[in-house]
């Protein structure tokens, strides 16, 4: 399967790594994104891997809540031009609007509902014969609970909705909301991340491990032996190095050597508890990250985590489920 660019470029953005780097991954996984990821973040190519929100081209993105009900409509189009047409965006508004009092909880029910008595869907076709562009419903979100809140990022492009067990402060509330658009975490908490995921981040961040481990005998070795570490780390390396008479071809022999060596040797015997409670310190750190309540509070002067800013506020606040779509890259 050939590698395109926008495959690339969408590999690249989840993950920050080189491209090259996700051009080789892509290939060696034919294509596939997914193990293309576990493939870069194995070999601590890439940064972090980000979750991939719900896509589209162009758009508007807006969110409402009304008492126990709150949802998000993405409305897509081809062009921003048409996306910030204040037609189309109303537009985007009396389709919310009637989904949040319909209290729908599907995009082919938001299709179905009648609005100035035609379904959303006749009404979208109408305005898509109006501006030329292809349009579609994108997205459709929604959550219900005792209480929820809406937020709307500048722009119309990113919102999001959360569901609390309870109301209380209201700013208080959309500052979660305003941290889910900035933050973009995975789960509410570790609890509702699956096991599934859990374990790939455990395997890959064995492997990751694993292979600094090795780097590092390679390194110290390579160094020993008087050659830098950083000319001959790739095959293409060696040849642009030794092209540049940075290196000799006996350097790349005797890197060679080395490298496959102590590789082999290193792999052999590495301390696999040790290599357990890296991996789990990992993992923590991962879920840190990816956790909604064990994120830092983006509006804390204090570095507190959400967890704690809530438990701050009251007690028995807790965040039952949030969802977010974003049209565009964060």
């Amino acid at each position: 399967m050939a590698v395109t660019m926008a495959d690339i470029t969408k590999l690249r953005h989840l993950t920050s790594a080189g491209l090259m780097d996700c051009k080789k991954a892509l290939a060696e996984t034919d294509g596939d994104i997914e193990k293309a990821v576990e493939i870069l973040r194995k070999k601590g190519q890439a940064i972090a891997a980000k979750r991939e929100d719900r896509e589209a081209a162009e758009g508007c993105v807006l969110a409402k809540n009304d008492g126990e009900f709150a949802a998000i409509v993405a409305l897509k189009c081809e062009t921003d031009f048409v996306a910030k047409n204040e037609g189309f965006v109303n537009l985007t508004k009396a389709i919310l609007a009637a989904a949040v009092e319909a209290k729908a909880k599907s995009i082919d029910e938001v299709k179905e509902i009648e609005l100035n008595g035609q379904k959303i869907a006749d009404l979208i076709v109408q305005e898509s014969g109006k501006t030329g562009e292809k349009m579609e419903l994108g997205a459709y979100e929604y959550v219900e609970a005792p209480a929820t809140i809406a937020y709307n990022h500048f722009g119309n492009k990113l919102a999001t909705i959360v569901a609390f067990n309870k109301s209380v402060n209201e700013q208080a509330c959309k500052n979660v909301a305003m941290q889910v658009a900035a933050m973009n975490p995975l789960a509410v908490d570790e609890c509702d991340v699956a096991e599934e995921i859990k374990e790939k981040e455990i395997a890959v961040a064995i492997e990751k491990t694993k292979a600094e481990q090795v780097q590092k005998a390679v390194d110290a070795a390579l160094k020993k032996a008087g050659i830098n570490p950083a000319h001959v780390d790739s095959e293409d390396h060696m040849e642009s190095n030794k092209a540049k008479g940075w290196i000799t071809e006996e350097d790349v022999a005797k890197a060679k050597e080395i490298i496959a060596t102590v590789s082999a040797e290193k792999a052999a015997n590495l301390p696999e508890a040790m290599i357990q409670n890296i991996a789990k310190g990992r993992l923590g750190k991962f879920l840190k990250e990816v956790c909604l309540l064990n994120q830092e509070d983006v509006t804390s002067d204090d570095k507190k985590s959400v967890r704690e800013t809530l438990k701050s506020i009251d007690p028995e606040l807790k965040v039952i489920s949030f969802k977010r779509v974003n049209l565009n890259v964060d």
